[in-house]
């Protein structure tokens, strides 16, 4: 049961954070931000709790609680398929690619770097 709770909480929090960033939809040079920064956020706090999670043999319900619960509900890859989606109907194909590779490509950065941190934060720690 407490798994069930340690879900629902941090999916609680990550929607209603993800709410709080994308209620007032921003752009710049018509490209969508607010998605891309709840992306790669989301995805640099799953980089450093991957590391920490592993170095500090944490039990797998923080697991449930930060990357299943929160990261999951925090993140928004089906926003970003609609917004991505919305742009092509649009015919703007530039901004199709560049939501494509910034989503992706900043995300997967993010990651990288939150392992960075991670490990250095461990080695201080250790």
């Amino acid at each position: 049961m407490i798994e069930f709770v340690l879900l629902a909480v941090g999916a609680i929090i990550g929607a209603f954070l993800r709410y709080i960033m994308v209620a007032s939809p921003q752009t710049i040079g018509g490209l969508p931000v607010n998605v891309l920064a709840v992306n790669v956020l989301g995805s640099f706090i799953l980089g450093v709790f991957s590391v920490l999670a592993i170095a500090l043999n944490l039990n797998s319900n923080y697991t449930l609680l930060v990357a299943t619960g929160f990261c999951g509900a925090f993140t928004t890859m089906s926003s970003f398929a609609l917004e991505t989606s919305n742009l092509m109907d649009g015919n703007r194909f530039i901004l199709v690619a560049l939501n494509i590779f910034a989503n992706v490509g900043l995300s997967l950065g993010a990651v990288v770097g939150g392992k960075v941190l991670g490990n250095e934060l461990m080695a201080r720690i250790l």
